[in-house]
């Protein structure tokens, strides 16, 4: 049914959306900022210009060099301690007999410590990042890339996504979309399957 495979990585395959909101709040606590946590889901999804706007739009004003270096290191340290895998993962991807690609709105330098902290480089044939494209999800792009890369039709790609916005990049794509929510809700719109968790989607997409 499909000839590749495309997940999204934060929130997907990795359990890294808590450790970034922590090191969010705590950052903006540090300088003096109260953000609720909120704020800080409704920006799930979203690549860091996206999320630096709705930042300056909130606080005018605000010192976000200093703040996102606060948040930096506040990250780091957090995934220096491990970044746990979203359930199923570790069953999926050595099941999986099509080419497979990350489509990610983390930087490249991120993604690839993450993917290296969790062992899950080996899986992919390619990692499309929020580096390789000019607009970022909702946008279509990053998916039309994946596709592009792996030499195959978007319309025979299966993707797995957590949030609204990456659903909704991969089905303006005109790929196949299973939508397992994270943090957040959804009554998947993008999507053409809703599932709690990878291998119920795999199963509902066909996949295994």
């Amino acid at each position: 049914m499909y000839d590749a495979i495309l997940f999204d990585l934060d929130g997907t395959l990795v359990d890294t959306e808590s450790l970034s909101i922590t090191a969010g709040m705590a950052a903006f606590a540090e300088h003096g900022h109260s953000v609720s946590r909120a704020f800080f889901e409704s920006l799930i999804g979203s690549d860091d210009t996206a999320s630096n706007a709705a930042f300056r739009r909130a606080f005018p004003g605000i010192d976000l060099v200093a703040v996102t270096e606060s948040y930096r290191a506040n990250y780091h340290a957090e995934v220096a301690n491990g970044v746990p895998l979203k359930p199923g993962v570790a069953k999926l991807l050595p099941a999986l007999r099509k080419p497979a690609a990350i489509v990610t709105s983390s930087g490249r330098s991120s993604a690839a410590n993450k993917l290296s902290i969790t062992g899950l480089a080996a899986h992919f044939a390619e990692v499309i990042t929020r580096d390789d494209v000019a607009k970022a999800k909702p946008d279509p792009e990053p998916y039309l890339l994946a596709a592009r890369r792996l030499g195959v039709s978007p319309a025979r790609c299966l993707v797995f996504e957590d949030s609204e916005t990456g659903a909704e990049a991969a089905h303006r794509a005109g790929c196949r979309v299973v939508q397992v929510p994270d943090i957040l809700p959804s009554r998947g719109r993008w999507a053409h399957h809703v599932a709690p968790d990878l291998l119920t989607g795999a199963r509902l997409a066909g996949l295994l």
